[in-house]
């Protein structure tokens, strides 16, 4: 099969995304991993398939797939290059675009700047909903890993993120923690893990430990599950600049059950073709 890609990128966290409207397409495991490899096919990490919707009130479903095969519920990044995609590929017109995922619905709005809100829908603080083993509901809750104990604040964000705050980032903490708390039994379906450091009530410097993936240059369902975090436990106010390593993304949150609003840009890098 020759298949045809574009490749793409949100502040760094890059991604293949293929049109399946007009062309039926369908991937196996090896075939992604074969994809996703950066010395023996195109390189990334997620795979973005844009199909037609099961819901006639949609305009689009998107599938997301990690660079080891897995299919996951959400990508913050991912959704706003999914935006630009179908506009570019003239799939639609709508600057509003209600679109399925396997979390469930999500809209996204292109503004006149180029960049992307996508509304992430309301977070959860419920361990059950990451899944993330706990006898009772806590603000935070003590992890103990190899390297030592630490304190997290889990949220689902349509798919599971472990949160720390942390005094200062360095390398070799995402690096040891990151996979440590990817993988930990607590979470059955393995976590995002993101390394907080709170500059000031609008301010956050982030790293993600992505699961099935490992770091990225930044993670949008990442930010908002931070900045959620950091609002939650009074350290942010409602509206937060999150610096990650690829660039700057904005959040803003009021609380309760109001969606969460992501705003940041996406670029294309290239279009090709590859024989699978």
């Amino acid at each position: 099969m020759l298949l045809k890609f574009t490749k793409m990128h949100g502040l760094g966290n890059d991604f293949v995304v293929v049109d399946a409207v007009s062309r039926k397409v369908f991937f196996n495991k090896k075939q992604i991993e074969l994809l996703s490899d950066r010395n023996w096919g195109i390189g990334f990490d997620q795979l973005l398939v844009v199909e037609p919707p099961s819901n006639p009130e949609m305009d689009f479903r998107y599938r997301i797939y990690n660079s080891d095969g897995t299919e996951v519920e959400h990508c913050g990044n991912g959704a706003r290059c999914f935006a630009k995609f179908v506009l570019d590929r003239e799939l639609t017109n709508k600057h509003i675009i209600d679109v399925e995922t396997k979390r469930g619905p999500i809209q996204l709005r292109v503004l006149n700047n180029g960049q992307v809100t996508v509304d992430m829908g309301a977070p959860s603080f419920v361990p059950k909903d990451l899944p993330f083993t706990a006898e009772a509901v806590q603000s935070t809750y003590a992890v103990e890993t190899q390297s030592g104990v630490y304190d997290i604040t889990p949220v689902s964000v349509g798919n599971p993120h472990a949160v720390l705050k942390v005094e200062q980032l360095n390398d070799e903490l995402v690096a040891t923690v990151g996979p440590e708390l990817e993988a930990h039994e607590r979470f059955p379906n393995n976590v995002n893990v993101g390394f907080m450091e709170v500059l000031s009530k609008s301010e956050i410097n982030l790293r993600v430990y992505e699961r099935g993936v490992g770091e990225t240059q930044a993670c949008g369902t990442g930010a908002c599950a931070a900045v959620v975090a950091g609002i939650k436990q009074g350290w942010l106010g409602s509206k937060v600049t999150a610096h990650l390593t690829g660039g700057d993304l904005h959040i803003e949150w009021q609380g309760g059950d109001q969606p969460i609003l992501m705003t940041g840009p996406a670029a294309k890098v290239f279009e090709g073709q590859i024989y699978l």
